[in-house]
C-alpha cells in the first residue's frame, strides 16, 4: 500500500517523465554560465540543478490539481494520479507547497535579490495552469516561468540581473512556445471539447508555420546574445547544429500526426544540450 502510494505521487511529480525538468533546466544552465564567464559558482551550481528538479516536481503537482477535471477528458492524461483518483487533491496541494518551501530553503545561501526573485518564479509556476482558461497562448506564460531561472542564475551568480538575462529570458519564451505548440497539437481534438486554451487551436492552420517563426526568432536572438558575448566559433557551429534539429522537427510535424508531434516535442532536449554543449565548449576551448 505504501509502496503504491509512494509512486502514486512520483508519478504526480513526473520523476518518471523527465523531459520537463530537463526543458526547465536547459535555460537555467544557459544563463548561470553566460552570468558567470563558463565557471559557476558549485554550490550556486547545485542549488539551481537541485532546485529546478522541485519546482518542476511542485509545479506538476499544481497543474494537475488545476486540471483534475479536465485530464479525465483527455486520453494522454486520464491515467494520471488525481485523474484516476489514486490520490485525492488536498494530497496534490500539501505536496506542492511542500516541495516549494524545500526550494525555498535551497537558496537561502544565496543573496538577497536571488530571494526576491524567488516570489514571481513561484507565483508564475503555480498560476500557469490556470492560464489555460482565459489566455490564447499559455505556452507564452509557460515560457516565463520555465525561464525565469535565468534572471535568477544571474542574481545568484554577480548580484545583478543585466538586459542580456532578459534578452535570454525572451530567447526561451519563443523556443518554449515552439515546443509546447508541438505538445499542444497532440490533444488538439481533446482540448477543443473540453474548452482548454492552447497555442495549438490559437494559432490553427498556421500552427506549424508559428512554430518555424518562434524557432526563427529564437536563433536570432542566440546569435545576436552570441555576438554581444564575444563567443567563439565552437557556440555558433551549436546553433547551425539547432538549426538542422528544428528542420527534422519540421518534416516530423507538418503532417500533425500527433505521436510525429509529440516525438519533435521531445527532440527539444537536444536542442537544450547542444546549445549548453556548446557554451560548454566555448568557454573552455573557444
Amino acid at each position: 500500500m505504501i509502496k503504491q502510494r509512494l509512486g502514486a505521487y512520483a508519478r504526480l511529480m513526473r520523476i518518471d517523465k523527465p523531459i520537463g525538468t530537463l526543458l526547465l533546466l536547459w535555460p537555467t544552465l544557459w544563463g548561470l554560465w553566460l552570468a558567470s564567464a563558463g565557471r559557476p559558482d558549485p554550490l550556486i551550481l547545485v542549488i539551481f540543478v537541485l532546485g529546478t528538479f522541485l519546482m518542476r516536481a511542485a509545479g506538476c503537482a499544481i497543474n494537475d490539481w488545476a486540471d483534475r477535471d479536465f485530464d479525465g477528458h483527455v486520453a494522454r492524461t486520464q491515467a494520471r494520479p488525481l485523474a484516476a483518483r489514486e490520490v485525492e487533491p488536498r494530497e496534490a496541494l500539501y505536496l506542492a507547497t511542500g516541495l516549494a518551501l524545500l526550494s525555498f530553503l535551497l537558496i537561502l545561501p544565496l543573496n538577497r535579490l536571488t530571494w526576491l526573485l524567488s516570489i514571481p518564479a513561484v507565483f508564475l509556476a503555480g498560476s500557469y495552469p490556470f492560464t489555460k482558461r482565459f489566455l490564447a497562448l499559455p505556452q507564452a506564460y509557460l515560457g516565463i516561468a520555465f525561464g525565469f531561472g535565468i534572471p535568477m542564475a544571474f542574481a545568484a551568480q554577480t548580484g545583478s540581473v543585466p538586459a542580456l538575462a532578459w534578452w535570454l529570458l525572451l530567447a526561451n519564451i519563443l523556443w518554449t512556445v515552439a515546443y509546447d505548440t508541438e505538445y499542444a497539437m497532440v490533444d488538439r481534438a481533446d482540448d477543443l471539447k473540453i474548452g482548454i486554451k492552447t497555442s495549438a487551436i490559437t494559432f490553427g492552420r498556421f500552427d506549424v508555420a508559428a512554430i518555424l517563426l518562434c524557432y526563427a526568432g529564437f536563433l536570432g536572438l542566440m546569435v545576436w546574445i552570441g555576438l554581444r558575448t564575444g563567443r567563439s566559433a565552437i557556440y555558433f557551429a551549436a546553433l547551425v547544429a539547432v538549426v538542422l534539429l528544428v528542420a527534422d522537427q519540421y518534416r516530423r510535424i507538418r503532417g500533425r500526426e500527433p505521436a510525429a508531434c509529440f516525438a519533435a516535442f521531445l527532440a527539444n532536449n537536444r536542442i537544450g544540450v547542444i546549445v549548453f554543449a556548446g557554451l560548454v565548449g566555448d568557454y573552455w576551448l573557444g
